[in-house]
């Protein structure tokens, strides 16, 4: 923690009227008020909230999370409905404005639902942690996972994005952002119950399910960030 000190000047009375030369003393050496980390969620339509009240999205739900945990954190919401990591790496550079102590990457859906090729998801990926890197940011990066649909070859090539570029750039993952959800057992049970009728987004309880699974690695993130 920073420290400031303050200095005053005393002028001690002497007899006879006399005065000492104004001295500089130190004053109590008092500690500045910390200011709380400032992170960026940095993502699409799952980070901004789609189809929720505010307060419900996943931003204010994990803010609130981290601070019931004791962290001193306030969460920008950097999530655009239908980005892709293309339109990510284009709008990073000015996203990271001079508060921003540290970075939640969470991009990819947009790309596997269009069936992007990997190759482009990956070197936007790459651009995006390059230009946080360069701004030296604690980052977390949350990956995605295919299905099947565009066969074997794509999800296994889309699949090994995250973690390759996790360990390139040296950053944490977090595997997948929906794991609050993937690992509901009953699979009709979380399509019915935790996301919206899009049975894309998830609904606000399914938000908080995905919040307290991916909470504690966010957690290590703004722990991180407050240490720097």
């Amino acid at each position: 923690m920073k420290e400031s000190f303050r200095f005053v000047s005393k002028a001690y009375g002497l007899a006879g009227g006399l005065s000492k030369a104004l001295l500089p003393v130190p004053f109590l050496a008092l500690p500045a008020m910390a200011e709380p980390v400032t992170l960026l969620a940095f993502g699409d339509s799952l980070t901004q909230g789609y189809g929720l009240s505010e307060q419900d999205g996943f931003v204010p739900t994990l803010e609130a999370w981290l601070q019931a945990e004791g962290a001193d954190v306030i969460v920008i919401n950097g999530g655009v409905s239908g980005d892709t990591t293309a339109g990510g790496a284009a709008r990073i550079a000015w996203s990271l404005t001079p508060e921003v102590d540290a970075v939640l990457v969470a991009l990819g859906g947009n790309d596997l639902l269009r069936g992007i090729d990997p190759a482009e998801t990956r070197a936007n990926l790459d651009a995006i942690l390059t230009e946080i890197g360069a701004r030296d940011l604690p980052t977390l990066l949350v990956g995605m996972e295919a299905t099947g649909n565009y066969g074997e070859s794509f999800k296994a090539e889309f699949d090994a994005i995250y973690p390759e570029l996790a360990e390139a750039h040296g950053v944490p993952l977090f595997g997948q952002f929906l794991q609050g959800l993937v690992d509901i057992e009953d699979r009709q049970a979380a399509l019915r119950d935790y996301l919206q009728p899009d049975a894309t987004h998830p609904n606000a309880e399914g938000v908080a399910l995905i919040v307290e699974r991916m909470g504690p690695a966010v957690l290590d993130l703004v722990a991180r960030a407050a240490t720097d």
